[in-house]
């Protein structure tokens, strides 16, 4: 029997779209989905690295990437290995979690109760903390695997593909994009991430409002060298850890978990945790995005995630 999600039009992305309901998934649908979301997960090799703003030491300007400090001091950390999601959460994926539950809660509400707007499937997924949280759980139930949120460590050596010195998670470390006079565009493209040019076409080809804020789909542009996908582009990113602006500086050396507790609010008062990467690539941002650390409420459903597997093996010999 199918479950609806609300009837009510929702504004996303500058255009109203109208809900449509949610099928049940098969068990076939269900295999293909889990066989897909294992095969999505990269095995990165455990090692010790510099984690923080490497820029006042080993960048080309040696000068900091962050001048909020909170990315600093630059201190080492030693990892087990683990797999990492190669894309972030995509809608698709969420949507099937949400068909798998319907008694889902998202601020006291019943996701029957819920308006569920229509998005294009290969985009990352907006959720908040709780649910980028449940959403890892129940693939660890599903698979028996060891499925959560990765750690701030676990996402920041990824990105730096195992802790190389390199600003943005590209597949050379740097922003590549066209020449505006010699492509005749109106701005530049995107060559190895996104530009507000690219995600402004990608809103009218899906007939949205022209807007350089749109998510793009989660494999537009390439992996860096570990295979990941736009870790510092295309969506800020949920972590596991409270946030601490002060975390660097006792942080353990083998496999920080960060803060037992919360210890950092908002100015309302609320508990913060860390997002990671960058939401919409810049060249005027581009500085740091490996590095850079923000707090956020985790309440707050602008964000995305991916999941990790705590195993010290490739998801292959499971």
């Amino acid at each position: 029997m199918k479950r609806v999600l609300g009837g009510i039009l929702l504004l996303l992305v500058g255009c109203v779209e109208t809900v449509e309901p949610l099928a049940e998934v098969n068990e076939q649908e269900m295999n293909e989905f889990i066989l897909r979301v294992k095969a999505n997960q990269v095995f990165v090799e455990g090692g010790k690295f510099l984690m923080g703003d490497f820029g006042a030491q080993y960048g080309a300007e040696r000068l900091p990437f962050d001048m909020h400090k909170h990315s600093s001091p630059l201190h080492e950390v030693r990892l087990d290995a683990y797999s990492i999601d190669k894309h972030k959460i995509t809608n698709s994926d969420f949507r099937t979690y949400l068909q798998h539950n319907p008694s889902f809660i998202r601020k006291g509400k019943a996701l029957s109760d819920y308006e569920m707007p229509k998005a294009f499937s290969g985009s990352p997924a907006k959720i908040n903390w709780f649910e980028a949280e449940a959403y890892c759980k129940w693939l660890g139930d599903l698979t028996e695997l060891p499925y959560s949120l990765p750690t701030e460590a676990q996402w920041e050596y990824a990105a730096r593909s195992r802790g190389r010195f390199v600003r943005v998670a590209t597949d050379n470390g740097e922003y590549r994009m066209t020449d505006v006079i010699e492509s005749g565009e109106d701005g530049p493209r995107g060559l190895n991430i996104s530009t507000g040019w690219d995600r402004s076409d990608f809103a009218k080809k899906m007939g949205w409002r022209d807007s350089g804020l749109s998510l793009l789909p989660v494999d537009m542009f390439p992996a860096n060298p570990l295979g990941l996908y736009a870790m510092t582009d295309n969506g800020l990113e949920w972590v596991k850890d409270w946030y601490d602006p002060e975390y660097y500086s006792y942080s353990p050396i083998d496999n920080p978990q960060g803060p037992v507790k919360a210890v950092h609010q908002t100015l309302e008062g609320t508990d913060t945790r860390v997002v990671r990467g960058q939401d919409h690539a810049s060249s005027i941002w581009r500085l740091g995005a490996s590095v850079y650390r923000y707090p956020r409420d985790p309440s707050v459903a602008w964000y995305t995630a991916r999941c990790v597997v705590n195993s010290p093996e490739p998801l292959t010999s499971h």
